[in-house]
């Protein structure tokens, strides 16, 4: 018979090798505390306790024993109130899962399914919130500031809201603040700075990028190995702005709030947290991260509004979407991210772009974001370069504050027709403006620019519509309704034929010729309807030429082809 193995290896060892690991470790422990002698720590003393000579004994004891018990019992409280508070989050988590299911089951056996999901569209569509939460911001501030990129100012000057602040009833300012100015030549900062202050009160501005947060004490941020907001970037022009709207203050001598209004990544929030000279807001590269009106102190007297990001208009150009539109980079091509590139890309100078990114000469944008990804190492399987991805990236790099570049101001200032002299005149009437123009100037000395050789020239597509009121949003989500809704009716005309099928067998012929009848007549206002829809849109292209590709897209992925049966 074969000797049966053992489950487990033996752990025994062979004295030799015993007594040199055991030599081995006195060695490492004599190591360690001739080290420990040459830095001058000592071990902790223990605690000797009371002496048995010392007067009053029994009662320090006692003490002694008290606060440990107390200190028992607050562990014990603060494990329960723990408990507690775990418990209430999982009930409430579990009514709404349970509230989710419902609707769900409610939407499926309801027969008005197109209402539901019109519903839900609105709930889903953030953009009305958006608009509701900046109309908010306006109306409750006295002071409005619309925070600028310098790279391109024009482009982040919305006339919907200038217009909404100027021409309201109330007494409120516009004060425009120029941030990133470090991004941009000091000379296209001048001249952006002369062209802006004519129009209303200019600010220049520096964020600083990383504040402290106001949330977590210093330990447990370096106890989580998180970074270090210590070490934070210097902050440029806010003791300039701090003293102008303190003025203010003086001049209206009441408390005042103000609200900080821009297109997404402008720096809207970053500004609040300089002021503040903690981390009050939440800041991040991705678009849209504030999406609710938060208020933060700065002083006694002055209470700053932070508002979610201005939508911008799809009516607007290439670029400005691309650069002003609030993006979700994390859903898979969402917002043609491949279009916004090209777009940026045909408004910068080939070879300036080939030497920021050091890319040798390209054809398309699809060629340069390969070259670009196989530069980086975003690399798929097989080593093919993931396009998508360095796509977002590099959105991200154009709207956060990373890259130069920078954009001529217009040669001829051209007032908007919602700005005449006196409302320039009523704007500027509450400032010091001889102190701005010193603050900025201080501003200016104190920071390091780019060479105009290493900035990227842009050119601007001028000022970017926005969408403040609600019904113009809504009206986009009834569009996406309306096509939703003649899909269903596609898709149950679909269901009907395949039940139709399955019953041909037990049915007789009469009834199949029914059937088929009814489909054609079905069929047939459909057609009639797309034929309608097809007038409409080739009058539509025809009165606007540039929305032309646009339309044509939408037209081709809506068209149904009636001759042919889907299974």
């Amino acid at each position: 018979m074969k000797r049966p193995k053992l489950k487990k290896a033996s752990k025994r060892l062979t004295c030799h090798k015993r007594y040199k690991i055991q030599k081995k470790i006195r060695e490492h422990h004599r190591k360690v505390r001739k080290e420990a002698k040459k830095r001058g720590r000592k071990k902790p003393k223990k605690d000797p306790g009371v002496p048995s000579a010392a007067p009053f004994k029994e009662e320090l004891l006692r003490e002694a024993e008290q606060r440990k018990q107390r200190l028992e019992e607050l562990k014990q409280k603060q494990k329960l109130n723990r408990q507690k508070e775990h418990e209430k989050r999982r009930k409430l988590e579990a009514k709404k899962n349970a509230a989710k299911i419902k609707e769900n089951e409610e939407g499926k056996k309801s027969s008005g399914k197109s209402k539901t999901k019109t519903n839900k569209l609105l709930d889903k569509n953030s953009k009305t919130s958006f608009c509701r939460e900046l109309k908010k911001v306006i109306e409750a501030s006295d002071v409005v500031l619309e925070v600028l990129d310098a790279r391109d100012p024009m482009g982040c000057r919305c006339p919907q809201v200038e217009k909404a602040v100027t021409c309201s009833g109330g007494n409120k300012k516009l004060l425009l603040v120029l941030n990133k100015i470090d991004l941009v030549p000091k000379g296209n900062l001048e001249k952006w700075m002369n062209y802006l202050k004519k129009e209303f009160p200019t600010v220049a501005f520096k964020s600083a990028t990383l504040t402290k947060d106001k949330t977590m004490p210093e330990q447990v941020t370096k106890r989580r190995g998180r970074v270090d907001f210590s070490r934070t970037t210097e902050c440029f022009g806010s003791k300039c702005l701090l003293k102008l709207l303190q003025e203010y203050v003086r001049t209206q001598n009441r408390p005042i709030q103000v609200g900080v209004v821009g297109f997404p990544n402008v720096g809207k929030s970053s500004i609040i947290n300089s002021l503040k000279g903690v981390r009050a807001c939440n800041v991040g590269v991705a678009r849209g991260v504030t999406k609710s009106m938060q208020i933060v102190h700065v002083d006694k007297q002055t209470k700053m509004l932070d508002s979610p990001s201005i939508i911008a208009d799809p009516s607007n150009s290439a670029v400005a979407l691309a650069l002003r539109r609030i993006i979700d980079t994390d859903e898979p091509g969402s917002a043609d991210v491949l279009e916004g590139v090209d777009a940026i890309l045909n408004h910068c100078s080939k070879q300036q772009v080939m030497m920021c990114y050091t890319i040798p000469d390209f054809r398309n944008t699809e060629e340069f974001l390969a070259l670009l990804a196989q530069k980086r190492g975003m690399l798929k399987k097989g080593g093919v370069p993931d396009i998508e991805n360095m796509a977002k990236l590099l959105l991200c790099d154009w709207t956060g504050a990373k890259i130069s570049y920078h954009s001529q101001p217009p040669e001829s200032q051209m007032l908007p027709p919602y700005l005449t002299e006196d409302k320039i005149a009523e704007m500027q009437g509450c400032f010091n403006l001889k102190n701005l123009e010193e603050g900025n100037n201080t501003t200016v000395q104190a920071i390091k620019f780019p060479s105009p050789a290493n900035s990227i020239m842009f050119q601007s597509a001028g000022m970017s519509n926005g969408l403040i009121e609600e019904t113009e949003v809504i009206e986009e989500a009834s569009e996406w309704e309306n096509m939703e809704t003649s899909k269903e009716e596609e898709e149950e005309l679909f269901t009907e034929s395949d039940d139709d099928q399955d019953n041909v067998e037990e049915n007789d012929v009469k009834e199949e010729s029914k059937v088929q009848v009814t489909r054609k007549a079905k069929f047939g206002k459909r057609q009639t309807s797309s034929s309608n829809s097809d007038k409409q849109i080739a009058e539509s292209q025809l009165s606007n030429p540039l929305s032309l590709s646009l339309d044509q897209t939408a037209a081709e992925e809506d068209a149904y082809d009636f001759n042919t049966d889907y299974v």
